[in-house]
């Protein structure tokens, strides 16, 4: 993980992988071309965030193929998996080019976003039983992002618990060696 890969060829998109997919995860493809990701997406050059789906936990919906999200974005998330996060790194002629995208995005910008794919799913007129499938995938997902997250919920609890207790057992002996040291006399 985390190694980058060149995925333009000329160096305009790279990619990599900050959490891999679970197992059996489902990619876009031309069945699954409807994709909803969550995104935070920041200025190389400074690191500054201007726009995040996170602080608001939506999701950005949009449909592989039709040119509706810039050029990196068609690159890249056709390369992931559901549940994968990745740090997709743009280029301006994979991004918004020379022109920006005023007010928020300068000309010439190079843009890094984190990517989660959250789910792919089938242009609407497609089967019932994909689109059952499907919402069947989501809830599973749905839960599996509930569990992690009262896990690290659990982890960071155990970690405070065990900093108090430390912090007990360094107040004891200090107590303990200052009625120590009450006792003893100077001088022989």
């Amino acid at each position: 993980m985390g190694d980058s890969i060149d995925l333009s060829g000329d160096g305009g998109v790279f990619k990599s992988i900050l959490r891999k997919e679970k197992a059996d995860a489902i990619c876009p493809s031309e069945d699954l071309p409807l994709v909803d990701v969550q995104y935070e997406g920041m200025f190389a050059e400074t690191g500054e965030v201007f726009d995040t789906t996170r602080e608001d936990n939506t999701v950005f919906s949009f449909e592989l193929g039709k040119g509706s999200v810039i050029q990196a974005w068609e690159i890249a998330v056709k390369t992931m998996k559901v549940g994968e996060v990745a740090k997709i790194t743009c280029k301006p002629e994979y991004a918004y080019g020379s022109a920006g995208s005023p007010p928020d995005i300068p000309p010439d910008a190079t843009l890094i976003f984190e990517v989660e794919l959250v789910a792919c799913r089938p242009r609407k007129g497609s089967s019932v039983t994909d689109v059952s499938e499907e919402r069947a995938r989501l809830e599973e997902l749905k839960k599996q992002r509930e569990h992690a997250a009262a896990a690290k919920e659990e982890e960071k609890k155990r970690r405070e618990e065990a900093k108090a207790a430390a912090a007990a057992r360094m107040q004891a002996k200090l107590e303990s060696k200052k009625g120590q040291g009450k006792g003893k006399g100077k001088g022989k």
